[in-house]
C-alpha cells in the first residue's frame, strides 16, 4: 500500500492555508512523501468520500487508505514530521487530547468555517455572512 499522507485543507483559508504552509515547507525540505490539496476543486473532495462543505469544515489527513479529521488529522500529520512529532505525542494524551478535541470541534473550526462561508458568500455577492 502507498504509505504517501495526504493532507486536504482549505487554502482560502489565511488561518488554513498559513499552518498548512508551514508543514508543507517542513515536509518539502525533508522530502517526505505528504501531498497537500486544496479542497477547492470538486474532483478532489469527492475523491476523498466528503462532500464540500464536510471538507470545508475541518483538516483532513488520509494516511494507509483511513481518513482522519480535526485533531486526530493533525495528530496524523505532526507525526510524519520530525520537528512536529513532540506536538503529536503532547497532544495525544489523554486529557490534554480530550481538550484540543473539545476546542477545535466546538470553537476554532466552526469559527473558520463561518469565516470561509462569509468569505465565499462576499465572492458570489451574497451581503448576508450565513
Amino acid at each position: 500500500m502507498d504509505d504517501k499522507v495526504e493532507v486536504l485543507y482549505n487554502a482560502s483559508c489565511p488561518v488554513c492555508s498559513r499552518e498548512v504552509d508551514h508543514y508543507a515547507k517542513l515536509s518539502a525540505r525533508q522530502k517526505l512523501p505528504i501531498g497537500y490539496h486544496d479542497l477547492g476543486s470538486a474532483d478532489t473532495f469527492a475523491a476523498w468520500g466528503m462532500t464540500q462543505r464536510e471538507a470545508a469544515q475541518r483538516l483532513h489527513v488520509r494516511k494507509d487508505g483511513q481518513v482522519y479529521g480535526g485533531i486526530p488529522a493533525f495528530i496524523q500529520l505532526w507525526r510524519e514530521i520530525p520537528q512536529m512529532r513532540w506536538l503529536a505525542t503532547v497532544i495525544s494524551l489523554p486529557g490534554v487530547h480530550w481538550l484540543a478535541c473539545k476546542v477545535y470541534d466546538h470553537a476554532l473550526a466552526p469559527l473558520l468555517y463561518r469565516r470561509h462561508l462569509a468569505r465565499e458568500g462576499r465572492r458570489e455577492g451574497r451581503s448576508d455572512d450565513t
